[in-house]
């Protein structure tokens, strides 16, 4: 059988829309093998998928996303084949959720004074006993007319600089990479796209990665094309990187992400679960 691996994705443990048992049974259904639940610092859906793992025959990898800080910058660091239980990184996720929720609090007020009332009590209706994410207020927006998609609220509310942003101060990058390695996983950035760096920039983020243990890059997303996976596989060949791939998955309403439904790692890049214990 051949394997189909998606290392990235997320539960209603963080922003995902389906339960770590319905994320699980769907990739079964689109023919993934192994499945790496990666939720924005938390571990708390690991367990409920392990069982569905089991229940279906899939791999499961125990992961993580952790948000970051590094030279002033939020970056995202996935840790893959994590001990959930390790204590540090336990506790990490606990004073992650109080961040998460004061950030909640802090950009639900911001969005009052813009006149639109009620975020916070709908953000943690939609949220239950997983951490609040901006996902969530674009969610809101979305669903009070005041955007016509999450993106939008992103660009008009949500993202750096605009009204309802709130900066806040992670984890140094390489506290959180040593949390991943102690624990058993191996560090892997996420999306490194995503953050928009000049070539110069992600040139010194890769080198003040690999130098704090991080070991993976993100080659293949579920929104890559070609050229995109091509010059990410070259930040991986050239800081001998191995290569991770994920989807991203969040929910079955964005046709365009899909749990399994990626493009293979470049045949020269080292794949990052031969790394995984």
């Amino acid at each position: 059988m051949t394997e189909n691996y998606d290392l990235h994705c997320h539960s209603t443990a963080s922003d995902g829309t389906l339960s770590p048992t319905e994320l699980v049974r769907r990739a079964y259904e689109h023919g993934v093998t192994s499945l790496a639940l990666t939720d924005h610092d938390t571990v708390s859906g690991i367990s409920e998928a392990q069982a569905a793992a089991t229940a279906t025959g899939i791999k499961l990898i125990p992961g993580i996303e952790l948000s970051t800080s590094w030279q002033n910058k939020c970056f995202h660091i996935v840790g893959l084949g994590i001990d959930p239980a390790y204590p540090p990184l336990r506790e990490a996720t606990r004073n992650l959720q109080i961040m998460r929720t004061e950030r909640a609090e802090k950009i639900a007020y911001k969005l009052e004074k813009k006149h639109i009332p009620g975020a916070l009590e709908a953000v943690k209706k939609a949220a239950g006993e997983g951490m609040i994410t901006r996902t969530h207020f674009a969610d809101f927006l979305l669903s009070q007319f005041h955007v016509s998609t999450q993106q939008e609220a992103f660009d008009r509310y949500l993202g750096t600089g605009k009204a309802a942003y709130v900066p806040t101060i992670w984890a140094e990058m390489e506290l959180a990479v040593s949390w991943i390695i102690q624990s058993g996983g191996v560090a892997v950035l996420a999306h490194p796209l995503r953050y928009k760096l000049t070539a110069s920039w992600m040139k010194r983020l890769l080198a003040a990665f690999k130098e704090a243990g991080g070991l993976g890059i993100e080659v293949v997303t579920g929104r890559y094309n070609s050229d995109e996976i091509k010059l990410v596989a070259g930040y991986a060949t050239r800081f001998e990187l191995a290569g991770s791939v994920g989807s991203d998955f969040h929910s079955p309403d964005n046709q365009w992400v899909e749990l399994g439904r990626l493009a293979p790692l470049p045949p020269n890049i080292k794949p990052v679960w031969e790394l995984l214990n």
